[in-house]
């Protein structure tokens, strides 16, 4: 049967016999079925191969396959910034005020954190938060793909962070500016945000100087966030200039201390001293108290960052009278040796009446000034045209801007009327209802201290070989005028006059010291003060003015004479010793007691 049936079925040489396991023939395949099987199976190899060449070999050849190419570049390659160094502020001579330093930001891309209990733990620890907090910081950006989880640490405790090693973690290099005079310069310096741009002070006045430009580069990253190659330099980044200011790091040490002695001393609420070059106009010296540390603003109280010498406007009282005796000698009524009879030494004025201390009979213009006679300032002003007054005060640059590009400067208030009240008159004459700050008041006294000209106030270092720019210089009063005035101011210093604590023993002294009320809810207040002081040295060939003001003192002792003119004299004499400006006075000896004087100066 089995053979019968072989010999039935036809024998064909074209087909291919395929045999099982246990030697019986199943089927036979074709010859040319095979080998197009081969053929297919050779052919998807080839596409294959074509296709990861189109993908990362020839994407010009297969443009279909560019998206998918640019979808994994956008998973590797990145675009990162270069910070910019910021630009160093320094004093006149060099030293730093503000610094920058390399530090380390910690970033995260939340939707590739990989974070069990532990690291978790881990992470908060090395990061100084608590586990708690840390988890809702990342859980509120977990549909973002970057954060901060710190900024501006140190290298190493970057480091610690990133050895821990978890996915998604990165880093970002940084710049922290750093404050080496600390509170003595803040309010003058400002400081710096986070990000590196100025928010307060000089800093801010001049962010774009400072600043400098950002670079970028091309970098590729791994899955952890971690850049493992740069690709490309696209921009390099442009450090910031530098600025110089027109302090003296010596002297504003010197001020800040003198002045918080002060403060202490009287239990003052605020205060204020200012130092002017008057051959250049500018500032050597400015603080300001109450204070902050620009390095730690954690503690960082309302207020104590504004620059009160630029920004607060006070009524400047009794120290507006040299002024208005150059509108007095001005107007040709009066002469130095003018005598004005203030007994009996009070004055009603309209319903104001203006008292003396005591009567102090016939006074010169010098007397008046030394005794700060409000009767006998008040008999000059009533023969004075207003206009004359508020004419000196305007010329001095009262009621302007200082114009020195500071945020925040105050122009001050000069009241402009076309009928005066012969009170407004007299008020005005010995500085009320009009307002200044420090350094206006600081500029007005150095036209005094120049011999009638006016020099823009700058808290940039001025070069001595370039000096004062062309027009920034104005003869505002006549010389002789101002010689007259500043011999007057010299009697305010000597031993009848209100400031003789602002004496120094070896320069003359020129000034006039200041005590004006503040003003409350209800108008002037009658037992909370002002107490100014502002001066010149040497007397007769002025280098150096200085302004201090206490605001509010609380102690017994409240005149200006008695809170501000010690604080000028000490730290006008250091200044004058600093710049070496030659004594020009011979000090009187101190005896001790009884000693005896021998001919010859030994005792």
């Amino acid at each position: 049967m089995g053979k019968s049936a072989d010999k039935q079925r036809p024998k064909s040489r074209d087909r291919v016999s395929v045999r099982r396991g246990s030697g019986a023939r199943v089927r036979s395949i074709a010859p040319w079925r095979y080998w197009a099987m081969v053929a297919a199976l050779f052919s998807l190899a080839v596409l294959a191969l074509s296709h990861v060449a189109g993908l990362q070999v020839l994407p010009d050849v297969h443009r279909g396959f560019e998206f998918l190419q640019n979808q994994g570049n956008n998973r590797t390659l990145r675009t990162v910034d270069i910070p910019a160094y910021r630009g160093v502020i320094t004093d006149r001579r060099g030293e730093p005020l503000a610094v920058s330093t390399p530090v380390v930001s910690i970033c995260a891309n939340p939707q590739l954190l990989e974070l069990d209990a532990d690291k978790l733990a881990m992470l908060a620890r090395r990061l100084k938060l608590r586990v708690g907090d840390l988890k809702q910081r990342i859980e509120r950006y977990r549909n973002k793909e970057f954060m901060y989880l710190a900024r501006q640490l140190t290298p190493p405790q970057a480091e610690a962070v990133l050895d821990l090693d978890i996915v998604g973690i990165f880093k970002r290099e940084e710049y922290k500016r750093y404050y080496p005079a600390g509170e003595v310069a803040a309010q003058l310096v400002g400081f710096t945000g986070i990000d590196d741009r100025g928010q307060e002070g000089m800093e801010l006045a001049f962010d774009d100087w400072l600043y400098g430009a950002t670079g970028s580069k091309r970098v590729l990253k791994d899955r952890k966030g971690r850049v493992i190659k740069e690709l490309q330099l696209i921009d390099s980044e442009k450090p910031g200039s530098n600025l110089a200011l027109s302090i003296d790091l010596r002297l504003q040490y010197i001020a800040y201390r003198e002045l918080k002695a002060a403060m202490k001393q009287f239990r003052a609420k605020s205060g204020s001293v200012v130092v002017l070059d008057v051959q250049t106009g500018e500032v050597l010296a400015m603080v300001n108290q109450p204070s902050f540390n620009p390095n730690d603003r954690s503690r960082l109280k309302a207020g104590s960052t504004r620059n009160r010498a630029l920004t607060d406007l006070l009524e400047p009282g009794s120290v507006m009278k040299p002024l208005t005796m150059v509108a007095a000698l001005e107007s040709g009524q009066f002469h130095p040796s003018t005598v004005i009879d203030t007994s009996p030494g009070y004055l009603r004025v309209g319903r104001k009446t203006f008292l003396d201390h005591r009567n102090y009979g016939k006074l010169d213009m010098s007397g008046i000034l030394a005794k700060s006679s409000q009767v006998g300032t008040t008999k000059i002003a009533m023969k004075l045209d207003p206009a004359d007054i508020r004419g000196v005060f305007d010329r001095v640059g009262l009621g302007q801007s200082p114009g020195t590009g500071f945020p925040g400067e105050s122009a001050g208030l000069l009241p402009s009327k076309r009928r005066w009240r012969d009170v407004e008159t007299a008020t005005l004459a010995f500085g009320y209802g009009m307002a200044a700050t420090p350094l206006q008041l600081a500029s007005a006294y150095a036209v005094l201290a120049n011999n009638g000209i006016k020099k823009q106030v700058s808290l940039l270092k001025v070069s001595a070989a370039e000096g004062v720019p062309p027009g920034l210089e104005e003869q505002v009063i006549d010389q002789e005028i101002v010689a007259s005035v500043r011999q007057m101011m010299k009697a305010v210093i000597d031993k009848e006059g209100t400031g003789t604590r602002a004496a120094i023993n070896t320069y003359e002294v020129a000034g006039k010291t200041g005590t004006s009320h503040k003003v409350g809810a209800g108008g002037y207040e009658e037992d909370r003060y002002v107490g100014l002081f502002a001066g010149m040295a040497p007397a007769d060939k002025p280098r150096l003015v200085t302004v201090v003001v206490i605001d509010d003192p609380r102690g017994k002792d409240y005149y200006g004479g008695l809170v501000a003119a010690p604080v000028f004299s000490k730290v006008t004499a250091e200044a004058l010793r600093l710049m070496s400006v030659p004594p020009l006075k011979v000090p009187e000896p101190k005896l001790v007691e009884g000693a005896v004087l021998k001919r010859g100066g030994d005792s």
